[in-house]
């Protein structure tokens, strides 16, 4: 197991190593391995099927019980960015979104209300992240969470090119004073429609993506939250955590996401309790790619700047926290669509 993450390691400081100094050419795979991964891919696409329509709309102020009527403070500002899964591809009403049920969750810690805006798309690779960045920053997002990667593994993206533009998307964004969470690419070796060999390929993949991209996060000024190992087993034994597809999560998936994104989210803007103990204690400063290769291998661990007011320890090590997981509430019209465009009322409610 130790040898496993330290290899993990090893690949996932050259895949950043080489993002950083521009290097696009460098792969996880050789040409026969890769043409046999794309035949594997076509098959699965064929079982996976697709699914039909945009992922419900569910942009608006949660939180309306905190409403302020001197308008002191105004909403905090929640974006999302990334693919199909930030989109909430799955579901059928607003509130089941990920991006809806972490804004009513979000409210409720800050007691504030929260504007969602949510830019994330279907088939969105780590190369759309900067059009989508500069969609968002004239909203003077507070803070913004992404998820990406699963298109740039199915779509033989370049590892290091992925890696690079989710740095600098995050960069950019820090840049402009808003926190960051990035949930890192899932294990897509738990769909049930791919089969070995494609299988422990695309998982391999997948950990391996995303202890890159833990690493560039972290040395951007973000913090990062792993759903690989979240999306595994958990998943692989209940089927009702996917939608028809077999492949995006259902309403019960987007459920569990959300919630170990949460405390992650909290923790980004100083609003999570010091004393809420992590999980088992488990805590850890490590190395950053130590770190990342730790986290990719387990649900919802979150990796983080083991010293952001110290840039040069920043970069080279990395806080590892295992956080404990609490239910969300509902994003209904009791926790935040009082604000919503009535049009978005009626879909939340269904």
């Amino acid at each position: 197991m130790s040898g496993s993450r330290e290899s993990r390691a090893r690949v996932a400081r050259r895949i950043a190593t080489a993002a950083a100094y521009g290097g696009g050419g460098i792969g996880l795979l050789g040409v026969g391995v890769a043409g046999l991964l794309l035949t594997e891919t076509r098959l699965a696409v064929r079982a996976v099927g697709l699914l039909d329509g945009d992922p419900p709309k569910a942009d608006g102020v949660y939180g309306a019980a905190f409403a302020d009527p001197l308008e002191i403070e105004p909403p905090l500002v929640l974006a999302f960015l990334g693919d199909s899964t930030a989109a909430g591809l799955g579901v059928a009403r607003g509130h089941e979104t990920p991006g809806a049920l972490l804004a009513a969750g979000l409210a409720s810690v800050a007691e504030r209300r929260v504007r969602l805006l949510n830019v994330a798309r279907s088939g969105a690779r780590s190369a759309d992240l900067a059009r989508q960045v500069e969609l968002t920053l004239p909203h003077r997002p507070t803070v913004a969470v992404i998820i990406i990667g699963a298109n740039d593994v199915t779509r033989h993206s370049s590892a290091a090119q992925s890696v690079r533009q989710l740095g600098e998307a995050v960069l950019a964004l820090r840049s402009n004073g808003c926190e960051v969470v990035v949930g890192t690419c899932p294990d897509l070796g738990t769909i049930k429609p791919v089969r070995p060999p494609l299988r422990w390929v695309a998982r391999r993949l997948s950990r391996q993506l995303a202890a890159a991209q833990t690493i560039a996060v972290v040395e951007s000024g973000g913090r990062t939250v792993s759903l690989g190992s979240l999306l595994g087993p958990e998943f692989a034994a209940r089927p009702e955590m996917f939608a028809a597809d077999r492949y995006h999560p259902s309403s019960q998936g987007y459920a569990t996401a959300a919630m170990a994104v949460l405390p992650s989210l909290c923790a980004a803007l100083d609003l999570w309790p010091d004393d809420a103990a992590p999980d088992g204690g488990r805590e850890s400063v490590l190395p950053v790619a130590m770190a990342a290769a730790t986290a990719a291998g387990h649900s919802g661990t979150e990796v983080a700047a083991a010293d952001p007011g110290t840039p040069d320890f920043g970069r080279r090590w990395a806080l590892v926290k295992h956080r404990l997981r609490f239910g969300l509430p509902g994003a209904g019209q009791q926790n935040g669509t009082a604000d919503v465009p009535p049009e978005q009322q009626a879909q939340a409610a269904g």
